[in-house]
């Protein structure tokens, strides 16, 4: 049997994203996929991360530690965990230009039948969650992946803040999770791998 090849990318401005692609890379280790954690590129100036001390923190502390997503990375992969935050009810610009460029990638019909995943962040419970990672789902559909959400499988869920769609985390202003996610993680990605195995080994 074929092992799996796993691809985490997330983005993250102040640590959030990155601390749940993480989690979901220990998982799938764990689980015996072949894992890929890459960052989706920084599109914003180094003046506007400069007016934000932890996203400074950040970007300097994980710019040269880990590897920058590559289109390639997509078609490498059997499967996807994505993990990023909100902008104002959906993703991020720098995420939203990294899938932009797979168009290439997408005429070839080298997208279908990719299983995914997503997860996110927001400042309030209210803050977006759901619409961001449906956001994500619509393109996914684009491609003709293979949605994976975690739906309510797992007590994790309800403990990780009961988000169906994918695991998601309300953040303070300090930075600092305000529910107890992890388990969800890894089961959303547990979840993603078993489906995405079935499509592997057929």
């Amino acid at each position: 049997m074929a092992n799996v090849k796993l691809a985490v990318i997330y983005y993250s401005s102040t640590g959030t994203n990155y601390k749940m692609a993480q989690w979901a890379e220990d998982a799938a280790n764990k689980w015996g996929a072949d894992v890929k954690l890459v960052r989706v590129p920084e599109l914003a100036p180094m003046s506007a991360i400069e007016q934000n001390s932890a996203w400074k923190e950040h970007y300097l502390a994980t710019k040269d530690q880990v590897p920058e997503a590559q289109v390639e990375d997509l078609e490498w992969a059997d499967a996807y965990i994505f993990s990023s935050p909100t902008r104002f009810g959906t993703l991020p610009a720098q995420t939203k230009q990294f899938l932009d460029q797979a168009g290439g990638l997408w005429a070839q019909g080298k997208l279908v039948n990719k299983v995914v995943s997503a997860m996110t962040s927001a400042q309030n419970p209210h803050g977006g969650q759901e619409a961001t990672i449906l956001s994500l789902y619509t393109t996914m559909f684009h491609w003709g992946a293979i949605v994976v959400s975690p739906g309510y499988s797992d007590n994790s869920i309800f403990s990780g803040g009961g988000n169906p769609y994918g695991t998601s985390v309300t953040v303070d202003g300090e930075g600092n999770m305000k529910e107890d996610i992890e388990g969800a993680v890894r089961h959303q990605v547990n979840r993603t791998l078993q489906v995405a195995e079935k499509m592997v080994n057929g």
